[in-house]
């Protein structure tokens, strides 16, 4: 059955629910309008659909017999951005955009589904249990610190699951083309939190205080060493500080400053190097005056790529775009709550290119991909799922 020339046929429907999603975004664990649209398309592709997993995700399952269990992600979410797009879609909600392509995730998934039931009445279909996974926010966390990945594994969604892959379209890869490879894919992130500690004074009378500000600007220029002279050139590493707050009036030593930002990383042992280092170096500022806590939230672990199951992934892609549509890239210093899906079962994920003409930058708000792309994404994971059922079916078998 050729997946892609039946993915084409749905690209009218697929696109339309694109641009639906985008018209109508909601942020992390809100996103009851696009679980409603989710869930009601897969159920009429007769999928068994599981509502209200992890607030708003979803679990729908489609059985075709006795075999192992293949589950397939997206994410639903949208960020906090206000969309200068002129396009006819563009977000009718103030200050919220898909500005990272999850709408063309759901809709990606959603025409896997129809493309399985497609296979199923067929008689094509290998003898498995195809998972859906609709997953909410994953671009934040709750009130508990928890992402969608992190809440759909603690509520069952990974259960039984023998193999679990996804994909994340992007706009700055040329369109059709996939970064696919084994092992580290995407990066852990920890998020850090700084509060350095003075005493206020007059600006005219700067020693009758202790600078929150300058020691803070110390700490964050010392910071940017840990990496560049504390952590080996062979290793990857990223330390970025974001925001600070601090201050209440310019004619005042700041008595307080909070800086807040992010460590990324690939090996733990790095992680840990990175957190030591950046704990000593603010701990220095003491020694002037400050009191100083240095804080880390665990964030999101590496996704890391299983080498069987990318290796059936990469199998079950190139007949689709041909040998010269893989491209050859390093891993990405980004962080994807796909991770905590992937340590429940061996993963693999993917980037798929869909550059416009002028690309476009993720979590920006003139940020937009080629819908022209969306079949092949609906194609690459309906067939990466039924070639992945068929390997792990023939181990079972030959066990």
């Amino acid at each position: 059955m050729d997946l892609l020339a039946r993915a084409q046929a749905l690209a009218p429907r697929l696109v339309e629910i694109r641009r639906d999603l985008h018209r109508h975004p909601e942020l992390g664990f809100r996103e009851v309008r696009t679980s409603d649209l989710a869930a009601h398309e897969v159920q009429s592709a007769g999928f068994t659909v599981r509502r209200g997993v992890a607030r708003t995700g979803i679990v729908a399952d489609l059985v075709s017999g006795e075999g192992p269990t293949v589950a397939v992600r997206a994410d639903m979410d949208a960020l906090p951005i206000h969309e200068r797009n002129g396009v006819p879609y563009a977000s009718q909600v103030a200050g919220v955009m898909h500005a990272c392509g999850h709408d063309f995730h759901t809709a990606g998934l959603v025409g896997v589904s129809q493309l399985l039931r497609g296979m199923q009445e067929a008689g094509a279909l290998p003898p498995a249990r195809y998972r859906l996974l609709f997953q909410p926010s994953e671009e934040g966390c709750d009130e508990e610190g928890k992402s969608g990945g992190m809440r759909m594994v603690e509520e069952g969604a990974m259960e039984g699951v023998d193999a679990v892959i996804g994909l994340h379209v992007g706009a700055h890869l040329p369109a059709g083309k996939v970064f696919l490879r084994p092992g580290p894919f995407f990066a852990g992130s920890d998020e850090v939190i700084v509060t350095v500690r003075g005493r206020s004074a007059h600006a005219a009378r700067p020693h009758e205080g202790v600078d929150a500000v300058a020691l803070a600007a110390l700490g964050v220029v010392a910071a940017q060493q840990i990496v560049s002279r504390g952590i080996s050139p062979a290793a990857n590493g990223v330390l970025s500080f974001g925001t600070v707050q601090g201050g209440s009036a310019m004619n005042v030593i700041a008595d307080r400053v909070v800086l807040g930002g992010t460590l990324r990383y690939f090996d733990s042992a790095v992680q840990a190097q990175i957190r030591e280092r950046l704990t000593q170096v603010f701990g220095g500022l003491e020694s002037m005056g400050a009191e100083v806590d240095v804080r880390f939230h665990g964030g999101y672990p590496p996704v890391v790529n299983d080498l069987a199951v990318t290796a059936w992934m990469r199998e079950a892609i190139a007949p689709l775009v041909g040998e010269s549509g893989f491209l050859d890239l390093e891993p990405s210093m980004e962080a994807e709550d796909f991770a905590f899906l992937a340590r429940e079962a061996p993963g693999a994920f993917l980037w798929l290119g869909a550059a416009l003409p002028e690309p476009r930058r993720h979590h920006n708000p003139d940020f937009d991909v080629d819908e022209k792309v969306l079949p092949l994404a609906s194609a690459i994971l309906a067939r990466s799922a039924v070639h992945i059922a068929e390997r792990l079916g023939a181990g079972r078998k030959r066990a």
